[in-house]
């Protein structure tokens, strides 16, 4: 596993973490990510998964929305969702190629999720990655 690839599932345990228990301290997510990672670039990449998904979960959820058949974000499980929401902010708000994105999350959700997991978060993340690659390219309706 990478070093990015590791910072990943940590920004993922610690999106679960939080899910399963709100009054997590974000000093206790900061000293998470300190035990399991010990490069401060590696922290400060789990800090920017972990914040940027808060900052633009409405926004995310809404593109993973339209882009579910079948499936609101707030029914999927929580693993699922924590590996979608992850991929989708780095799709959206880093330079980290979308192939490579989308290759992490599938690992990320085989690792943690069920039998159908990884053909689910491909599925919805291949559509992100496609329209994502049309400039001006609208969301499908909802």
């Amino acid at each position: 596993m990478s070093r990015r690839s590791r910072a990943r599932e940590v920004a993922l345990q610690s999106l679960y973490q939080v899910e399963v228990n709100a009054g997590v301290d974000p000093r206790d997510r900061e000293r998470f990510h300190k035990g399991r990672l010990r490069s401060a670039a590696l922290v400060a990449f789990a800090n920017l998964l972990v914040d940027g998904v808060r900052e633009r979960q409405a926004e995310i959820d809404a593109l993973l929305d339209a882009r579910s058949a079948n499936w609101r974000v707030s029914r999927m499980a929580a693993t699922d969702r924590a590996v979608l929401r992850i991929a989708a902010f780095e799709l959206l708000h880093t330079d980290t190629p979308g192939p490579v994105v989308v290759d992490e999350a599938i690992e990320l959700s085989r690792r943690y999720g069920s039998e159908a997991s990884p053909r689910f978060v491909a599925g919805i993340l291949g559509r992100l990655l496609a329209d994502r690659a049309v400039p001006g390219q609208p969301a499908p309706a909802q």
